[in-house]
């Protein structure tokens, strides 16, 4: 079975049908840059350009980095424009994509749900936190399997900051920091993290999981698991096209 899945970034917005038997992409992904300003028209234009690459006809689900409620109303807007808060994207996106069935999930939650169900987090019990490290920091919370949604960990503080201020792979590429300099900043917030939840496991998700060989190992003290997510920067796509597979 194949549904289309749409990630939605503050840097991009790739997209792909999903095979859901195999949990992997069924096509090379395609990506755009996410517009800047982004507005949710220019978004869903953004949007719509993807998944007229695939010719798609279909459902297609779609990942906001925010919180969403009802699958539909999206309620935050860190990295993305402001205009966004209260939009009821559902309807935008079925609206831009011509009719189509439209579902809309945290970016975050669709990346763990994806992780859980076919990556580092199968078959784990107890409490598991996937942390996407990219623009921001998502986070997906699940314990004994279930997910607590739109929990938004990477706007906890540290330092006296947004934790995805400090420790986002946006705020190593700004600040121009080393991996072993900013592995320490992932440190401290992974620690305060740990301090809150006791995890028993801890998955690294975003596209700096391919690189985990580079800060993981610099990474101390912290007693949970750490992992780096098994479906990489694809697990968003995934995520989204489950999500619509369970609506």
């Amino acid at each position: 079975m194949q549904i289309f899945g749409v990630d939605i970034g503050g840097s991009g917005i790739k997209g792909a049908p999903v095979d859901l038997d195999k949990g992997d992409l069924a096509e090379e992904r395609f990506k755009v840059l996410t517009p800047h300003p982004s507005t949710p028209d220019s978004v869903a234009d953004g949007v719509r350009e993807v998944v007229e690459h695939f010719g798609w006809q279909g459902p297609v689900g779609l990942t906001f980095p925010g919180v969403v409620t009802g699958g539909a109303i999206v309620r935050t807007a860190a990295n993305v424009d402001k205009g966004w808060v209260d939009t009821d994207a559902r309807a935008l996106f079925g609206e831009r994509l011509g009719g189509l069935p439209v579902t809309v999930v945290n970016d975050a939650d669709a990346a763990g749900v994806a992780e859980m169900h076919f990556g580092a987090g199968k078959d784990r019990a107890g409490t598991v936190i996937l942390l996407t490290f990219g623009t921001g920091i998502g986070s997906a919370v699940f314990i004994d399997g279930k997910l607590v949604p739109n929990t938004e960990l990477g706007h906890l503080e540290l330092g006296g900051h947004d934790a995805e201020k400090r420790a986002s792979s946006k705020a190593k590429d700004d600040g121009e920091l080393t991996w072993e300099h900013w592995a320490h900043r992932v440190q401290k917030y992974l620690a305060h993290v740990e301090m809150l939840f006791s995890p028993e496991l801890i998955v690294v998700g975003g596209g700096v999981s391919r690189k985990s060989h580079k800060f993981l190992p610099f990474i101390e003290g912290i007693k949970a698991e750490i992992v780096p997510a098994q479906l990489q920067n694809n697990a968003g796509i995934v995520g989204a096209a489950m999500r619509v597979a369970e609506c």
